[in-house]
């Protein structure tokens, strides 16, 4: 596929509808890994991706040109999730080691380390950085949630949960939220998080375990997906469950990852069976499903103001709109 049809939406005169997400299609596989993709993160301004992978691997790829541009191996270490920090060549990642679950402030451009966050004993399954400040939070086996400063390498803050902990800053780092299995939701004030939440959300019968929780782009919604295969959208402002969806649940240590569109208009997710889904969050109906020949549920993340977004398993995969099917499709309506 040439690597202008991977280009941001700037260039693409679409805007997201149910049609055309029936018609986005695998645009670019990228099939040199050795392992599972674990975690994939889109820069929020620059058109840069990066991967970190189960062969202890993180790799930045230019997304509008469809090149890998650098693959920086963490043998000592292992790899489980990366973010991009604003920095478009700064990342945090966590280890998967076994015996030390630091997280490292990494440098691409040079391969060095610029910071080590020592705090957690136990592997950190959950990581967002505020977009508009230096904090970062992180969420770990440990049952702690930790609060940082990119600028030193000392623990901010800590608050104790009770389970496998999924955490997420709002766009305007304001908030935070931290989910854990019970089927709440439980909202801070980044500036008074000492105080306790200043609110909690139901999420209505399923307290299984949370794999991931996340904002939509403008704040007014979050999801929350869980290891029985639900993913339930929230109004954030007061907790209202406004749809769930369900796709087969998660075995074998695997998350289920989801995503709303740059709109909020939509959510994609992956599934217990390896496929990929849509919805969207006005009407509460499936708009388009995609099967795999993969068993585990996909790494998945749309990219920001793009009609693309990307999925990782043992290859990564850039879906974009197929303009000719598109065409077809309209053309019989």
């Amino acid at each position: 596929m040439p690597g202008g049809q991977l280009e941001r939406e700037e260039k693409i005169s679409l805007e997201l509808t149910e049609e055309v997400l029936q018609c986005m299609d695998v645009g670019l596989i990228f099939r040199d890994y050795n392992s599972k993709i674990s975690s994939l993160d889109f820069h929020r301004t620059a058109n840069y991706l990066v991967t970190a992978s189960d062969d202890e691997s993180i790799r930045l790829y230019d997304v509008g040109n469809a090149t890998m541009l650098k693959t920086i191996n963490s043998k000592k270490y292992g790899v489980d999730l990366v973010c991009f920090t604003p920095h478009p060549t700064t990342v945090i990642y966590s280890s998967k080691n076994g015996w030390d679950e630091s997280l490292r402030l990494l440098s691409l451009h040079d391969n060095k380390y610029l910071r080590y966050f020592k705090g957690h004993h136990d592997r950190v399954v959950s990581l967002s950085l505020c977009s508009r400040k230096e904090w970062f939070i992180s969420g770990s086996l440990d049952r702690t949630v930790l609060l940082w400063d990119q600028r030193t390498e000392k623990c901010q803050g800590l608050l104790r949960v009770q389970g496998r902990p999924a955490v997420a800053y709002d766009d305007q780092g304001l908030v935070f939220a931290i989910a854990f299995e019970g089927g709440y939701v439980r909202m801070f004030d980044a500036r008074r998080y000492e105080k306790g939440p200043f609110d909690i959300f139901s999420v209505g019968g399923d307290k299984s375990e949370t794999h991931v929780v996340k904002f939509s782009n403008d704040g007014r919604l979050m999801l929350l997906t869980t290891v029985d295969g639900y993913i339930h959208v929230l109004d954030s402002f007061n907790g209202t469950l406004i749809s769930s969806f369900k796709v087969a649940p998660v075995t074998g240590g695997g998350t289920l990852e989801a995503s709303f569109s740059p709109d909020g208009m939509f959510v994609i997710s992956g599934s217990g069976d390896g496929s990929v889904h849509a919805w969207s969050v006005r009407t509460g109906k499936e708009v388009a499903s995609w099967t795999s020949i993969e068993s585990d549920p996909p790494v998945i993340k749309w990219a920001s103001g793009a009609l693309m977004f990307a999925t990782g398993s043992t290859e990564l995969s850039f879906w974009t709109p197929d303009l000719s099917k598109l065409s077809s499709m309209l053309g019989t309506k």
